[in-house]
């Protein structure tokens, strides 16, 4: 039985801020910070595998400060969806944590490009760095998976089963 407040949850607050109903923009806007955060890593990695390493370390630098300008643009979106999402409801403690994780995988980044930019690129990323680009990559992770739990488990922001329907009814042929 889907109620008043469930269906709520699938609309947006903002169509304009927050994307139209069935096309949300959070999912989208988070392929940012996590492509960044990523390729990051993969950069930090590779200077601990070559020669020359401050292209690196500094492409990596710049990556997690993209990503960092990409998660604000996420969050705001993201909160947008939140506000829709009873109060009390399993739904709503799930987008609570996940936005939590999310605020402090951010901050950790945030903190790593401070201490890089302090540290300088001249040289191959130090474990520290590294360490904490992958525990924070790994959080991420854990985040993504309570927003898969939002999505399609919770079905914040998706589209209701009659709206749903409509890709699956057969076209009659033309004739």
């Amino acid at each position: 039985m889907v109620t008043e407040e469930h269906a709520r949850a699938k609309r947006p607050v903002s169509a304009l801020l927050a994307g139209p109903y069935g096309h949300p923009l959070h999912p989208v806007l988070v392929t940012v910070p996590i492509g960044a955060w990523v390729a990051s890593l993969v950069f930090d990695i590779a200077s601990l595998c070559v020669h020359d390493p401050a292209f690196l370390t500094r492409a990596s630098m710049w990556l997690i400060a993209v990503g960092v300008l990409g998660a604000v643009a996420a969050a705001t979106a993201g909160l947008l969806d939140l506000v829709a999402i009873p109060a009390g409801t399993p739904a709503q403690r799930t987008a609570l944590v996940h936005m939590t994780v999310n605020l402090l995988v951010t901050g950790a980044y945030v903190g790593g490009f401070l201490w890089r930019h302090a540290a300088g690129t001249g040289g191959s990323v130090g474990a520290g760095m590294l360490a904490l680009s992958a525990v924070s990559l790994g959080a991420l992770g854990f985040s993504g998976y309570l927003g898969g739990k939002l999505a399609y488990r919770y079905g914040v922001r998706v589209a209701d089963e009659t709206t749903q329907a409509e890709g699956y009814t057969p076209s009659r042929p033309s004739r």
